[in-house]
């Protein structure tokens, strides 16, 4: 992702909410620390699709926020 970034292409990263910190670490060592990242309740491997899919749901608004801001 920081390549992709650092190329002038928008992105994102979906951060479980426990890997937060390191995901911004992350960013930052890379030499992105704008990288946006979107957090998402942990954790996943007790969810059916179902449940997945409605956590995935629930971060749209963000994700929506961020392609709006690079399209203006």
């Amino acid at each position: 992702m920081s390549e992709l970034r650092k190329r002038g292409i928008s992105t994102a990263v979906v951060c479980s909410t426990p890997f937060m910190t390191l995901g911004r670490t992350q960013a930052r060592t890379f030499g992105v620390p704008d990288l946006p990242l979107i957090e998402i309740p942990h954790p996943f491997g007790c969810l059916n699709n179902d449940e997945v899919r409605q956590r995935a749901e629930g971060i749209l608004p963000q994700l929506m926020q961020l392609i709006k801001e690079r399209i203006q």
